[in-house]
């Protein structure tokens, strides 16, 4: 269970690759097998890497588990806010998702949206001659989200990025609060989010007959009920969280996308003839991607599966036990914080085959598309299933749409191949038009084509829209 108080907590928060099961994982798999305890930021806890019991606790959720999560996050994020999504609490906050993230809001509103903001993002990027694109995905939902949100103009949602950025970066460090510590420093960010909001909801909830047309009205409302479900410090921390998780969440996905296809130059071109004909078919040339569009895209759609597949975004699901828990052998004390991993689910090689392969066709073939399913739990199970699961879809098919049909990619997508690597890892060469970074070829400048990957960062150059 590692060393005193601290347990294992350094070991299993330290860098790993977004693309693989966390080294972390591997060797306790190795040694213990798919479920096996430690004990993390001062708590016991269980991790669960095995499709049968991940799917007993996230089915069992209210009767034997509970959402829990380390008292790091519980700390910064509001312990007793976090605790109360559940009961009428819980279906108050799912409502409350749904209205912004659910399908009707998707179709009809929030899809152009969400176009409108990646082909604004791309358009800026394309004019710098490198970008982060790891540290900077964000900048695609921030200000749209932090819009929908708390109806924030430009400079508003800047200084509250600032410090949302700060906050995530401490986000699973240990909990200790003392100066120059990533825990400190988040806490005091965290601070400054919820002033922001809380003088934002303040001046709001003086004339609350005024609408502005976003979700706080929503929050507004409830708070002037005769009996709220919540109260000012609950919806503080309840629109902090949202807000975090709605954009911070799909920062390491549209990351991986862009590696993704990089690294495979023939769904490129899959990609282009699939999307290229949705344009062809338009009436309107500049009318913006549709949901039965977006419905009819199926290949698009299995690279959006793959995709999420292959991604180690999110460290787990955080659940804790109510009772002694038994299942398939285990025993689960009550109290215990248990971590269900689905990322050793999506690299199961009796399930994926060849599964650190990113191949979108798997997904087409209909005698083994059950089992993929089955195994396939980006967004949860059970009663807390994402409610935010079609818009973080819907969000990388459409950047892949817009990268495919307005940006020229990759000139060797029909078989131009990759020039020598160069030696310095942080260095960006040209060579006969071409430039490398961190050993791969990723630029062609010659026909304004980009690419981007390195093993810590990625980086986006000299992209040129089709205009």
């Amino acid at each position: 269970m590692g060393f005193p108080v601290i347990g294992e907590t350094f070991q299993f928060i330290k860098a790993n690759s977004s693309l693989d099961i966390p080294d972390y994982f591997k060797i306790r798999m190795r040694r213990y097998g798919p479920v096996f305890k430690t004990s993390l930021f001062g708590q016991p806890a269980v991790f669960t890497c095995d499709a049968e019991v991940n799917r007993f606790i996230l089915k069992e959720e209210g009767n034997v588990f509970q959402i829990g999560y380390p008292e790091a996050v519980r700390k910064i994020f509001g312990g007793k806010s976090i605790d109360a999504f559940r009961g009428a609490t819980q279906k108050f906050i799912r409502k409350f998702c749904f209205t912004l993230f659910g399908l009707e809001n998707l179709k009809e509103v929030l899809l152009p949206e969400l176009e409108g903001a990646v082909r604004e993002c791309l358009a800026t990027w394309a004019t710098k001659p490198s970008v982060d694109v790891r540290g900077g995905a964000p900048d695609i939902l921030f200000e749209l989200m932090t819009k929908k949100f708390l109806s924030f103009d430009a400079a508003k949602s800047a200084e509250l990025r600032k410090n949302i950025d700060t906050l995530s970066k401490g986000l699973l460090s240990f909990p200790i609060y003392l100066p120059g510590t990533a825990f400190y420093r988040s806490m005091k960010a965290w601070k400054n989010v919820r002033k922001t909001i809380r003088d934002t909801l303040t001046e709001r909830l003086r004339t609350p007959d005024k609408k502005h047309g976003d979700m706080l009205d929503l929050i507004v409302e409830q708070l002037h009920c005769e009996e709220p479900l919540i109260n000012e410090n609950f919806a503080v921390d309840m629109v902090s969280t949202l807000l975090f998780a709605g954009i911070y969440t799909l920062a390491a996905i549209i990351a991986i996308t862009f590696k993704s296809l990089h690294d495979n130059p023939e769904v490129v071109c899959a990609l282009k003839e699939e999307n290229q004909a949705i344009l062809k078919n338009r009436k309107d040339g500049n009318s913006r991607l549709t949901w039965e569009e977006c419905k009819s895209l199926r290949f698009t759609s299995q690279v959006t599966n793959e995709i999420f597949r292959i991604s180690n975004a999110a460290i787990g699901v955080f659940r804790t036990t109510l009772m002694d828990a038994q299942v398939n052998g285990y025993t689960i004390p009550a109290g215990w914080i248990v971590i269900v991993n689905p990322m050793a689910l999506h690299l199961n090689a009796e399930v994926f085959e060849d599964p650190l392969k990113f191949n979108p066709w798997r997904w087409m073939d209909e005698t083994k598309r059950s089992t993929l399913l089955k195994n396939f739990m980006p967004f949860g199970a059970g009663m807390r299933v994402c409610p935010g699961a079609e818009y973080s879809k819907a969000v990388v098919t459409l950047l892949i749409h817009v990268l495919v049909t307005e940006y020229i990619l990759w000139a060797w997508c029909k078989g131009w191949q990759s020039p020598a690597a160069t030696e310095d890892p942080l260095t960006v060469q040209e060579s006969v038009g071409l430039h490398a970074l961190r050993g791969q070829a990723v630029l062609d400048a010659t026909s304004n084509t980009f690419a981007v990957v390195g093993s810590a960062k990625m980086f986006l150059a000299d992209v040129k829209a089709l205009r």
